[in-house]
């Protein structure tokens, strides 16, 4: 018998998370109290959205993405609900348009405008008036422009069309009263045609949004779901919940069979709930756990075992919440392939988390950044409801892209533009009229230094960084898996500076030859 070990290539196996420093995170932002099961933050390319603890009524707080630091107290805030709100979403197909929902039992659709708030914001665009308690939770569609979904503590799940000019709307377009209790997560596949749903009677569904039939059902009691999660184009879905011994644990569906799940697997015994993110990009799987400072990550495949460990992010502060940055708005130029941030009640601060691959080069990435869902919708709401299906508009993440003009450029690089650009027809012309001399041409020398000259200024400016980041900005290692990938990066980088050594010592034995042809070439004249 031959022994295979058992190992994987993946691009993603290194991947590290890294938290924002003291200056790029928001502190002193009253976090919400709730002890509702959600998120409790929204995040786009230009805003973050949190909920927050206010007297009389619910608020949430807009802060723009660039406003880092510590919060003015009297900051403006988003208020108009009579109860206190539970979920807020970004519109995933206008940044400056924001669904809220709230225990007054309405969803508020509000615009936000481009300029920092005066004043509290009051005065919203739509109110939606349908359920007969509470709303829970709310969700855009995927792919369809002004179709919102929201479900209630009255076991229903509403379905909303935004494009009318009412500016209060009575009823929905849809309802789905399939539960039997309270519904805790909802989950849409890509292009929208099917709804997931994790309910308190502990029975995840897959639902027809149109017609409201109930496709697949799953009654498995070894597992209680309290949020589900449909895995891109692989058709399947996740949940995360409880195990019949009440460990936290994990389940993966096929969603065409919800009888029995493919696999579980364990994690712990802490008693917070898991949101799990997927990218369906980079087929990573992320596992938040509420009230503790983890973030575990795994690559999916359809191949068993289909839930592949990588690492895990830790810290010592636990979080109430989490929002996610959308692909389009990640930095491409640092390899960042995913974004959290962390609500941390106890020391009221927001910290990003950037997920990162580590690569030495600093150019664009294309086998990382795939093709990913923009900002354009592919149907119309009436569209949609007329029963048409269409997957998300995909962009490309390479900086040119128009929607991705959100990190200023380094003011290094248009200075060095006019020599790239200058330099050849200087080059060309000494050519020219060295052949009319009928003399060698001199090129070689006049060509080198100012070649040399900027790659050694390019070089000075690389050696202060390590896989695009600054070596004096980047926190202590907290474990050891952090502690390997310094080392790694670190050896790396050594590596690169010795070849880089030997490639200068090679162009300088080159050059002394050239000066002695020259010499040789000067005395026969």
């Amino acid at each position: 018998m031959s022994w295979h070990p058992q190992y994987r290539s993946s691009k993603f196996r290194h991947v590290f998370g890294k938290a924002a420093s003291k200056e790029n995170c928001y502190d002193s932002v009253p976090i919400t109290r709730s002890v509702h099961d959600n998120h409790f933050c929204a995040v786009n390319p230009h805003f973050i959205a949190v909920v927050t603890e206010c007297a009389g009524g619910g608020a949430f707080l807009v802060i723009p993405l660039h406003q880092t630091g510590k919060l003015d107290p009297h900051y403006p805030r988003v208020c108009g609900h009579r109860g206190n709100v539970l979920d807020v979403k970004w519109n995933p197909f206008n940044d400056f348009e924001i669904a809220s929902c709230s225990e007054d039992a309405t969803i508020k659709i509000w615009d936000i405008p481009k300029q920092l708030l005066a004043k509290n914001l009051t005065a919203f665009k739509k109110e939606l008036v349908g359920h007969a308690r509470r709303v829970g939770l709310v969700e855009w569609h995927p792919t369809a422009a002004s179709i919102l979904f929201s479900s209630g503590y009255d076991y229903k799940v509403m379905v909303w069309n935004l494009d009318t000019k009412e500016a209060v709307i009575m009823s929905p377009v849809k309802t789905i009263n399939c539960h039997q209790d309270v519904i805790l997560s909802m989950s849409f596949n890509t292009n929208g045609s099917l709804l997931a749903t994790a309910c308190k009677d502990r029975k995840i569904r897959v639902v027809d949004p149109r017609a409201g039939a109930v496709l697949q059902e799953a009654s498995y009691k070894g597992h209680r779901a309290s949020k589900v999660l449909f895995l891109g184009n692989l058709k399947k879905l996740l949940s995360t919940g409880t195990s019949r011994w009440n460990n936290r644990q994990m389940a993966l569906w096929d969603q065409d069979d919800l009888s029995v799940p493919l696999a579980e697997e364990d994690l712990d015994g802490s008693s917070g709930v898991l949101f799990p993110f997927y990218d369906s990009d980079t087929n990573m799987l992320y596992v938040v756990g509420k009230g503790d400072g983890n973030i575990r990550y795994y690559e999916v495949s359809t191949d068993k075992p289909h839930l592949n460990y990588l690492t895990e992010y830790r810290s010592y502060n636990p979080q109430k919440g989490i929002g996610v940055m959308p692909k389009r708005g990640l930095d491409v130029s640092s390899c960042e392939i995913f974004r959290f941030y962390k609500l941390i009640t106890t020391k009221s601060l927001i910290e990003p988390i950037s997920m990162i691959v580590p690569r030495r080069s600093e150019s664009y990435q294309e086998d990382i950044y795939p093709p990913t869902a923009g900002a354009q919708p592919s149907l119309t709401a009436q569209e949609w409801l007329s029963g048409m299906n269409k997957g998300p508009v995909l962009m490309s993440l390479r900086p040119g892209s128009e929607l991705l003009s959100l990190q200023p450029l380094p003011p290094e690089r248009p200075l060095s533009k006019p020599r790239a650009h200058t330099s050849p027809r200087l080059f060309n012309q000494t050519e020219k009229l060295a052949a009319e001399d009928g003399r060698r041409p001199l090129s070689l020398l006049e060509e080198r230094a100012p070649r040399w000259a900027s790659e050694h200024r390019l070089e000075e400016k690389k050696t202060w960084f390590t896989n695009g980041f600054d070596i004096f900005e980047c926190p202590p290692p907290k474990t050891e898996n952090e502690l390997l990938q310094m080392f790694y990066r670190q050896q790396d980088e050594i590596r690169r500076l010795r070849e880089l050594v030997t490639q200068r010592e090679v162009q300088a034995k080159q050059l002394e030859l050239e000066i002695k042809n020259l010499r040789m070439d000067s005395e026969r004249l």
